[in-house]
C-alpha cells in the first residue's frame, strides 16, 4: 500500500507523559489531574524517572516508590472525570536492555515508559562505556566512533522491546541517534508506540513519515515537568499532522468517529 501525506484533523484526550515532584518535576500528582481535567483530558499518564537516574531525577528506593504509587492511587480515586495512570519511565541501563525498574513495581504499574538516556547509572560498568561515554565523547570524535555508538542505542533499545511489555519509547532519538525504520519495525511489531514529544523540538516529519511506513504507532505527549505544561501538546499534534498521520495511529488521539482509548487488555 502506497503511503499518502494528508493533514487531518485530531483531538488528544489523554497526555501519557508528565513528571511531577516524586522525581524532577515541580507540581503534584493532584496539580496535575487537576489541569489535566481543566483541559478537557479524560485521562492522564504520570511518568516519573525510574531509579537508576542520576540523583535528584530518579525515585529512590522502595519507600519513594511506595509514596508515589500511593499518591498517584489516591488521587485517581479523589478525582471526578479523569483517569489518572500510575506509570514509571524506566531507564535503559545496558545494551542487553536490562531496565531499572524491580518486577515488583512493573507489576503495579498501568503503563511502561522507557526512555535512553545519558544520565543513568549503568548495569555494568562496559554498559557504561558503551551507552554512557561512548554516546558522550566517542560520538563526538569521529563519524566511525558516531556509527558505532548510533548502532549500540538502537540495539539497546531493540533487545528492551523484544524483551518487555512497553507501551511507549520515550523522544527516541533525543540526544542519542538511533535507527529509525530498525526500532520502528521492532515497536510495530510488538504493539510498542513511539512518542512525539512535543517538549523537545527535534522530530522532524521524516522521521514520523519513515517509522509510520514501517507500521509504528504512536503517543503524543507533553512531557510536562510542571501542572500548567499538562497536555500542551499542539506542537506535536501540529508536527503529526504535517506528517500525514491518521488518529488511529495516535494512541491518544480520535478523529470524527472516536478513539480508543487505554488498552485494558
Amino acid at each position: 500500500m502506497s503511503w499518502q501525506r494528508r493533514e487531518v484533523e485530531m483531538e488528544l484526550f489523554a497526555d501519557y507523559h508528565t513528571h511531577t515532584h516524586h522525581s524532577h518535576g515541580r507540581d503534584s500528582v493532584e496539580e496535575h489531574a487537576h489541569v489535566a481535567r481543566k483541559k478537557g483530558l479524560e485521562e492522564i499518564g504520570v511518568a516519573d524517572h525510574g531509579p537508576a537516574s542520576w540523583w535528584p531525577v530518579g525515585l529512590r528506593g522502595e519507600a519513594g516508590w511506595h509514596r508515589y504509587r500511593q499518591d498517584c492511587r489516591k488521587t485517581d480515586q479523589d478525582t471526578d472525570d479523569i483517569r489518572v495512570l500510575l506509570g514509571i519511565e524506566a531507564n535503559v541501563v545496558s545494551l542487553k536492555g536490562d531496565l531499572d525498574v524491580p518486577d515488583a513495581w512493573r507489576q503495579e504499574l498501568d503503563m511502561l515508559l522507557v526512555g535512553l538516556h545519558l544520565e543513568v547509572w549503568p548495569k555494568t560498568w562496559r554498559d557504561g562505556s558503551e551507552l554512557v561515554i561512548n554516546n558522550a565523547l566517542g560520538a563526538k570524535l569521529s563519524p566511525r566512533l558516531r556509527r558505532r555508538a548510533r548502532n549500540l542505542n538502537t540495539k539497546a533499545l531493540v533487545e528492551c522491546v523484544c524483551r518487555h511489555d512497553i507501551d511507549i519509547i520515550t523522544h527516541p532519538g533525543l540526544k542519542l541517534e538511533i535507527d529509525t525504520a530498525e526500532l520502528a519495525r521492532t515497536c510495530a511489531h510488538r504493539g510498542t508506540a513511539l512518542e512525539i514529544n512535543s517538549s523537545h523540538q527535534y522530530l522532524q516529519e521524516e522521521y514520523i513519515t519513515l517509522a509510520a511506513k514501517e507500521g509504528a504507532c504512536f503517543a503524543i505527549s507533553s512531557d510536562a515537568h510542571c501542572a500548567r505544561d499538562v497536555g500542551a501538546n499542539e506542537k506535536g499534534v501540529a508536527l503529526a499532522r504535517r506528517a500525514g498521520l491518521r488518529p488511529e495511529q495516535v494512541i491518544n488521539a480520535r478523529g470524527k468517529r472516536g478513539g480508543r482509548g487505554w488498552r485494558t487488555d
